[in-house]
């Protein structure tokens, strides 16, 4: 499921902003981005996600800056001497002006800023105040993908009450089959004997039953029947459904393949292309559900 949070945070001199995005994915897929130094972190992400969500592939970026006045100066010295031996002989060999300490100071690089070190405890204590901003994250993250879970939930039974629909009109057409095989058995025999009368009705009977057994799908629109119990079953439940839903989903194929293998009449053929058509809608939406 797609899901987005971001989450600002500060303790001290430290300033930072946590930001989850996530897309859809079978299983779950953690890539996190932290600044250099802070890469103990990521343990604590994978961490807290995995507790949290199941599947989807999640990014997460981290960006912390620290206050002016919790940062030191430091010069590079041997920077500094080479500037100042070169400018030095050179306002010698052309009779200028000793150049003056502030433009040399001000060459790139030549003064640099820097953290001030920190002692363990005081980076400890950081850590726990980004941990526990984090975690805030992640429950904004898990409330915008169950306020999308929500929408989906409508937009899922809407398709399993379209499947149930298509399955209903399957198992409609199907109880004529048997009567509808009988009668185009006979118009063929008639069609290539001048007299069916000399065939026994025991023979016709036995040809037109093994025929409708061929043809009979009334197991698999009972198994499309006990798909739709349980898919309906799996929405009204609360917690992790994505997985059961995608195998489910793989039945419902199974199934609707079959009745299209076995259909003797065009009309139901076409059911049965309605109704992989709906499953594979069903299919797609799935791939959005924790």
């Amino acid at each position: 499921m797609t899901g987005f949070s971001r989450t600002t945070g500060q303790w001290e001199g430290y300033r930072w902003t946590w930001e989850i995005k996530s897309v859809n994915g079978r299983n779950l897929d953690v890539r996190c981005r932290t600044p250099t130094g802070l890469d103990g972190l990521e343990q604590m992400v994978r961490k807290s996600l995995k507790a949290a969500i199941a599947r989807g592939s999640v990014n997460v970026n981290l960006q912390l800056s620290r206050d002016r006045d919790m940062t030191a100066f430091r010069i590079n010295q041997e920077m500094l001497d080479s500037l100042v031996e070169v400018a030095t002989e050179t306002a010698m060999k052309n009779h200028l002006p000793q150049p003056s300490l502030d433009a040399l100071m001000a060459v790139r690089d030549v003064v640099e800023y820097v953290d001030a070190e920190e002692d363990e405890a005081t980076l400890k204590a950081r850590n726990n105040a980004l941990t526990e901003s984090f975690a805030a994250a992640v429950e904004a993250f898990k409330a915008t993908r169950q306020t999308e879970g929500a929408a989906m939930q409508a937009v899922l039974a809407g398709l399993i009450d379209e499947i149930e629909q298509l399955v209903g009109q399957a198992d409609s057409l199907a109880q004529g089959l048997p009567e509808l095989i009988r009668s185009r058995y006979m118009e063929k025999v008639a069609a290539l004997l001048d007299d069916t009368a000399d065939i026994a009705s025991e023979r016709i009977a036995q040809e037109v039953v093994l025929l409708a057994t061929k043809a009979d799908v009334k197991e698999e629109i009972d198994r499309l029947y006990a798909h739709i119990a349980a898919a309906k079953k799996y929405l009204a439940t609360e917690g992790q459904i994505g997985r059961k839903l995608d195998f489910l989903t793989q039945e419902f194929n199974r199934e609707a393949n079959t009745l299209c293998s076995k259909a003797q009449d065009i009309r139901l053929t076409n059911i049965g292309l309605s109704l992989k058509t709906a499953i594979d809608q069903f299919r797609e939406q799935v791939q959005n559900i924790e």
